[in-house]
């Protein structure tokens, strides 16, 4: 960028962070962009949506423990509901470290943070589905099954899928951590400060991690949608994890099409979206039952159902 002077016979270079005005006859300063908590409307509805929906989280799981020893909340291994829930909590709480100007403890725990608590929700996820599964296989007389029925094999699928997702983010920060820096170049005019990921290829795997874990979360629910069984989340999970896959397929185009706050707001409306898609799809119909129709979380009528 040159300021040219008055006479036209010579110009002068802005300095980065200035930019010459419409008339080419004066440096001014270049805007700071980010999403600022000062009067930013973006910022302001990123905080009223987490802030609302973490205490819906908190109040479901507060019923949930409230009724931890009625069926509707027992099936599917009610310990996997309360870490699901905590997990998308945390998921919710985690849109604060996308606020504000960046420095590199944020850019650092931005997307570690929500990759991590995204596998430890869906890993739960993928342990409820297989544990449907593996029930009903189990019913049959003389199953193999029989021996993996139980909280050890959900608990350890959730720890090992987890595991590998933290193990991911550790080798991220080691190797290339993200960091905060100033681009001059994407907006005339502005100075965007931003988080550099650090390495791409580490991002990129998180997000295809993730990914994975939600593929086959879908598919192993969308295959024991139809077991007979009461308390049946399958086809819940079929719905809640089509609506998770496909916020973040949308996501992908949306983020790498925009620049500067606005590809910032696109990861804070996939994270908020693909969490209410779990939180609501899942738990909403159990909450209905424990609350309006208690004739239906009782014992007899699962024995009556399953007698059907």
């Amino acid at each position: 960028s040159f300021l040219f002077v008055a006479d036209i016979e010579n110009c002068l270079k802005c300095q980065d962070n200035e930019w010459p005005n419409q008339e080419k006859t004066l440096c001014i300063e270049r805007q700071i962009e980010f999403l600022s908590y000062a009067g930013d409307p973006l910022t302001l509805i990123s905080i009223i949506s987490s802030v609302i929906l973490f205490i819906i989280a908190a109040v479901i799981l507060g019923i949930f423990i409230s009724f931890r020893d009625t069926p509707v909340v027992r099936a599917n291994n009610h310990t996997l509901s309360f870490i699901l829930l905590v997990s998308i909590k945390l998921s919710f709480l985690s849109v604060f470290l996308f606020l504000g100007r960046p420095v590199d403890i944020t850019c650092m725990l931005r997307q570690t943070s929500f990759g991590i608590t995204f596998s430890i929700a869906v890993s739960c996820v993928l342990a409820k589905t297989l544990m449907v599964s593996i029930a009903f296989k189990a019913t049959k007389p003389g199953s193999p099954w029989r021996k993996w029925v139980g909280v050890k094999l959900a608990n350890g699928l959730v720890f090992i899928c987890s595991l590998i997702q933290f193990l991911i983010s550790v080798i991220w920060l080691v190797i290339a951590p993200p960091y905060v820096e100033q681009n001059f170049h994407s907006e005339p005019g502005k100075i965007i400060i931003q988080c550099n990921e650090g390495s791409l290829v580490a991002f990129w795997f998180v997000l295809s991690y993730m990914g994975l874990l939600a593929s086959v979360s879908f598919i192993v629910a969308f295959l024991a949608r139809s077991l007979p069984d009461s308390f049946n989340e399958a086809k819940y999970i079929t719905f809640s994890m089509l609506l998770f896959c496909s916020v973040w397929i949308t996501m992908i185009p949306a983020y790498l099409s925009t620049k500067g706050k606005y590809m910032v707001a696109v990861e804070i409306f996939a994270i908020i979206s693909s969490s209410c898609g779990l939180l609501f799809c899942i738990f909403l119909p159990k909450c209905y039952i424990i609350l309006f129709k208690p004739e239906m979380n009782s014992k007899q009528y699962l024995l009556g159902k399953c007698n059907k």
